[in-house]
């Protein structure tokens, strides 16, 4: 696994929604807003980003984390963390 940067993470993280929902606009995610409610996505959509993100960045979130992706901020923030980012 990579150390990510958080724009190497963020764009991760936008590639795997775009790759579940490629009708969101990525440029209008407001990062501090719940990211389910931008992109109307139910829990299946939801757990095919996080899916997603472990193919992309080999990160595997556990359950227990998936509150740490309710906004585009906690996600990157999270996926720097877990990557051993600073």
């Amino acid at each position: 696994m990579t150390v990510l940067t958080r724009e190497a993470a963020r764009a991760a993280l936008i590639a795997a929604i775009c790759a579940v929902a490629p009708e969101t606009d990525a440029s209008a995610l407001d990062p501090g807003r719940p990211l389910r409610e931008q992109i109307d996505i139910d829990s299946f959509d939801f757990l095919n980003v996080i899916i997603g993100l472990n193919t992309r960045v080999g990160i595997e979130v556990p359950e227990r984390d998936y509150a740490e992706f309710r906004t585009l901020n906690g996600a990157t923030d999270y996926l720097v963390r877990r990557s051993g980012g600073a």
